[in-house]
C-alpha cells in the first residue's frame, strides 16, 4: 500500500511543477528547502561538521546556512527535474544545457575507447546521466541503488531509460559494468560517497583528511585498458546546466597493482575535491563522506 502513497506523491508533485510557472516552484521549493533545513536538525549538524571538517573555521554561521539550505535545494531542484523530464525528447531535454571540453569525450569514442564517466552528488547530478548520453548518443550504464518502492523503482528505471541509460543496481555491478564497457557501452560512477575497507573501500586523502573510496573506477580501468572521464555539471539558475568534463585520468600499470589503484583512486578524490572547492554550495553535504576513518565524528546523528 505505502508504494501507491509513494506513486501518488510522485504523481502529484510532476503535475504540480508542469503546472506552476518555474519562478513559482523555485520559490517554493525554496522555501521547502528553508523548513527542511532548520527542522532537520540530524543533517544540519551533519552539514555543519562536513564543511569544518574541509574547510576549516573559514565558514561564518551565516555561510554555513547558505550552503546548508542549498545543500536541500539543489536536492529538491533534482527531483523536480526528473519529474519534468518524463516524455521529452533528447533534444528538449538538451535545450537548456551546454557542455564544455567535449572534445575529451569525441576523442575516446573516435578512437573506439572504452569510457568510464566519474562524479559525484553535485548539482544536478541525475540529469548528467541522460544529457551525456543523448549528447553524444551512446549507451550510457549508471549504478544506482535500488530503491525500497518496487513501483518507485520501475518510474527511476523508465525515466532514465528513455534517454540511453541503463541503470545497473550496486549489488553485482562490477560484473554489469565489465559487460556494458566490452559491449561498447559507457560506465557511469557516482564516486563520492564514504565506502569502509570491508565493502571494498581503500582509504585516499580528502580535504587534508583519510576517507574510504570506491576503487571500482580504477580497477575497471587498470584491468580494461578504459578512459576515465571525470564529468560534473553544475548551474546558476536552476534552469541553465553546464556539463564539464576534464582531462582523461591517466591509466597507471606497473609491478605493483595495489599502489596503481590508490594512486588512480587518489586522483578521482582530488578532482571532486577541485570541483566542490571551486563551488561548495552544489555538493551533497549531507553524506558522513568522513565516518570511516573519524568514527566519532557524527556521534548522535544517526547510523
Amino acid at each position: 500500500m505505502i508504494d501507491y502513497f509513494y506513486l501518488f506523491i510522485y504523481k502529484f508533485f510532476t503535475l504540480l511543477s508542469k503546472l506552476l510557472p518555474r519562478k513559482v516552484m523555485d520559490l517554493l521549493l525554496l522555501g521547502l528547502s528553508k523548513i527542511i533545513y532548520r527542522l532537520d536538525n540530524k543533517h544540519r549538524q551533519i552539514i555543519h561538521t562536513n564543511l569544518e571538517l574541509a574547510f576549516g573555521n573559514t565558514q561564518t554561521k551565516a555561510q554555513l546556512d547558505k550552503i546548508g539550505i542549498r545543500t536541500f535545494y539543489n536536492m529538491l531542484q533534482t527531483i523536480i527535474g526528473f519529474m519534468k523530464r518524463y516524455g521529452k525528447t533528447q533534444q528538449e531535454l538538451l535545450e537548456n544545457v551546454s557542455f564544455q571540453n567535449e572534445q575529451f569525450v569525441q576523442h575516446a569514442i573516435d578512437t573506439n575507447q572504452k569510457i568510464i564517466f566519474m562524479t559525484g552528488h553535485y548539482s544536478n547530478w541525475e540529469l548528467l546521466a541522460p544529457a551525456i548520453a543523448a549528447k553524444f548518443n551512446i549507451t550510457l550504464a549508471a549504478v544506482g541503488r535500488k530503491l525500497d518502492s518496487r513501483l518507485m523503482d520501475q518510474v527511476l528505471k523508465k525515466n532514465r531509460e528513455q534517454f540511453g541509460v541503463e541503470l545497473l543496481y550496486r549489488k553485482g555491478a562490477m560484473k554489469g559494468m565489465i559487460k556494458a564497457l566490452k559491449n561498447g557501452k559507457a560506465v557511469g560512477l557516482l564516486l563520492d560517497q564514504n565506502l569502509r575497507e570491508k565493502q571494498g573501500g581503500i582509504k585516499v586523502d580528502f580535504f587534508g583528511k583519510s576517507v574510504g573510496h570506491s576503487p571500482a573506477a580504477s580497477i575497471l580501468s587498470r584491468t580494461l585498458d578504459a578512459t576515465i572521464i571525470p564529468a560534473f555539471i553544475t548551474t546558476d539558475d536552476y534552469e541553465n546546466y553546464t556539463v564539464t568534463f576534464h582531462e582523461p585520468l591517466p591509466i597507471i600499470k606497473t609491478e605493483d597493482k595495489d599502489k596503481d589503484i590508490r594512486l588512480m583512486t587518489q586522483a578521482q578524490a582530488d578532482i571532486t575535491q577541485k570541483v566542490i572547492e571551486a563551488k561548495p554550495e552544489e555538493w551533497f553535504w549531507v553524506h558522513k563522506r568522513w565516518k570511516t576513518y573519524y568514527p566519532d565524528l557524527y556521534n548522535g546523528y544517526g547510523s
